[in-house]
């Protein structure tokens, strides 16, 4: 969530923290904040794509520091939107917001921007690590206070909404972590830096008898469920002290304003009713309900993670109500499944990730339409077991899901109709609650011809490398305008080099080590050091690699909704985008390039392998 203008708030008046000695202690941390403020790393490129190595490799650094100040990790990760999709106004005016963000980076403009697997790349990250995670059925605030509460240990985060949830161990905000400073203090050992946010001092110097305020206070303000409008008659008549009504003074002052207000009232109710006071009489009960809705957001949720972390059952009302299947939820919660798959199947509607690519062409997510429409097949599988279902009756119930995804500059929502499925998966035997029953030749199968390949063309190349191989053979055949040959090229590249650092960093200890494969590493790292004549930004390779970045995605949902018929890659050995845009640009100039790996035998192989296996 966020309260409008909060951080900012509290961040000027630095009086409402206490210094803070992080060691020896659960904490409970917000996924999608630290995964954000990981990624925006203050070197990290965002035209590119992603370097989802050096993300990988931050988010290892981070959690090492929390080892050895003997703090244990508990990871609570969004999910989906939730079935009323309350949020959806906000959600829009974010996408809106990324869009022109996506252009500005693509123009030259500063700017920073998500790159489309981060979240994937983190979640992958954890799992390597064992740092225990949860991933929500929707909005993970509840579910993070609740089990911070039950623990008795901070929050950390960077959503202003944890300065107003009742916190018994407090809110350290990620902006105040000192991770990158560890400190040692004797005996004790060593510890991170932080300034816990502290609810009653912020209470007390706006006078509050009560911490119980700090919600309608928060819904007042206006935050990700509730926008001003509703308030706007009660602001424009109120007199708040040593405030001002909106657009004269600031938004601080209105905050102020409000904060001071409210300490004359001892409860949330009494402050209510005064509150009504200023509206017409026809608005207050509506008006009234809204609030108080909208304040019980800020009550620590009822899910109980805690059984989560220690027997891995997730149990969820709203997913109950929702009509959820277990393993669907069982698999959400696990991290097995996006919340792009829950979004699709509770709400039939999705938003698709801008990158920076072409603005002029259709969005680089068209190239996947078909492996989503496969996606949406599977989510909302309609009976064929009526006997007089014609082909044309048929195809006329296949279900739509609602897309938003940019059209040029501007968000756009389009109706899609999900795919027919194959007799397998029509099978009424075989509803989405017993998709795992269905075998898992035939699950594979599915996946591998909505990509367009053969388990037959795939064999020589390494399990764990089939998916994005598989993928990419879509991706030569489906974009548009079509994948030059260098771009393909430096794509493989990329990938082996990926290769060779995983043998150089996790040798199998199976195998002896192969002195020539350390020579080429050695080669390829000087290469990379070298500076580059042209770093040019060629704005229709970017497009072309989102293009591929955007049917990876797709391909690893459809995998995972199938139960992983083929190995998920690692991202981090998979995609790095300023070396696959190096790559491309170098060969264009010095076809040579090619050879960067010629030193390994193995990986010279393993190229042409990978090269053959696409061009067939």
């Amino acid at each position: 969530m966020g309260v409008q203008g909060l951080t900012g708030f509290v961040e000027e008046r630095g009086v409402f923290f206490t210094e803070l000695r992080v060691r020896d202690t659960k904490l409970v941390i917000d996924g999608s904040s630290l995964y954000h403020r990981l990624c925006f790393a203050p070197d990290a490129d965002f035209r590119r794509g992603g370097d989802y190595g050096a993300f990988a490799a931050a988010v290892r650094d981070f959690f090492g520091v929390l080892g050895a100040c003997g703090v244990a990790p508990f990871v609570v990760l969004d999910g989906g939107r939730g079935a009323e999709d309350r949020k959806l106004p906000t959600l829009r005016g974010r996408a809106a917001e990324q869009l022109r963000a996506a252009h500005g980076l693509s123009r030259g403009a500063g700017g920073c921007l998500v790159p489309l697997l981060t979240r994937e790349a983190f979640v992958q990250a954890l799992g390597r690590l064992g740092v225990p995670f949860v991933q929500c059925f929707a909005e993970a605030d509840r579910e993070i206070a609740g089990l911070a509460n039950r623990w008795g240990c901070p929050v950390l985060s960077l959503d202003s909404d944890f300065f107003v949830f009742d916190l018994a161990g407090g809110y350290c905000p990620l902006s105040h972590f000192q991770w990158q400073s560890v400190r040692a203090a004797g005996p004790q050992g060593c510890y991170v830096p932080a300034r816990c946010f502290s609810a009653e001092r912020f209470c007390g110097h706006f006078g509050h008898r009560s911490k119980a305020l700090l919600p309608l206070f928060a819904v007042m303000n206006g935050n990700d469920y509730i926008g001003l409008e509703a308030l706007e008659a009660f602001f424009s008549k109120v007199r708040l002290p040593r405030g001002c009504a909106a657009g004269r003074g600031g938004k601080h002052l209105r905050l102020q304003g409000l904060l001071k207000w409210l300490a004359q009232f001892a409860e949330p109710a009494e402050a209510v009713d005064n509150v009504l006071k200023y509206l017409k009489k026809h608005q207050r009960e509506e008006i009234r309900e809204l609030l108080c809705t909208s304040m019980e957001d800020y009550a620590p949720s009822e899910v109980n993670l805690e059984d989560f972390f220690q027997n891995g059952s997730y149990e969820c009302e709203a997913a109950r109500k929702a009509d959820v299947p277990q393993w669907v939820l069982d698999a959400l919660a696990q991290g097995k499944l996006a919340p792009f798959v829950i979004n699709a199947l509770i709400l039939r509607s999705t938003f698709l990730r801008v990158q920076v690519e072409n603005m002029q062409r259709p969005s680089a997510h068209s190239t996947a339409l078909p492996i989503r429409q496969v996606i949406y097949g599977l989510l909302l599988r309609v009976s064929h077991s009526t006997e007089d279902a014609s082909p044309s009756k048929q195809t006329n119930e296949l279900p739509t899901v609602c897309e938003f995804d940019r059209c040029q500059k501007t968000l756009k929502k389009t109706f899609v109709q999900a795919a027919s499925l194959p007799p397998d998966f029509c099978d009424d035997r075989f509803p989405l609650d017993k998709l795992m029953e269905v075998p898992m030749s035939c699950r594979q199968t599915l996946l591998l011809e909505t990509l367009g390949v053969k388990m037959s063309f795939l064999e020589s190349i390494p399990s764990h490398l089939q998916l994005s191989i598989a993928v990419t053979c879509y991706w030569i055949r489906c974009s548009e305008p079509r994948v030059k040959l260098n771009q393909l090229k430096a794509l493989l590249l990329m990938i082996v080099s990926g290769e060779l650092q995983r043998i150089i960093d996790d040798p199998d200890p199976t195998v002896l080590p192969a002195e020539e494969d350390n020579v080429a590493y050695d080669k390829f790292l000087k290469w990379k050091e070298k500076k580059l004549e042209n770093n040019d930004f060629d704005l229709d390779a970017a497009h072309s690699f989102c293009q591929w970045q955007c049917c990876l995605q797709m391909g690893l949902y459809l995998n995972q909704l199938l139960g992983t018929p083929l190995s998920e890659p690692d991202l981090s050995r998979l995609y790095t985008g300023t070396l696959v845009h190096r790559l491309y640009q170098e060969l264009k100039s010095a076809p040579s390039v090619e050879n960067l790996f010629i030193l390994s035998p193995k990986m010279a192989q393993l190229y042409l392998v990978l090269l053959n296996t696409v061009e067939s």
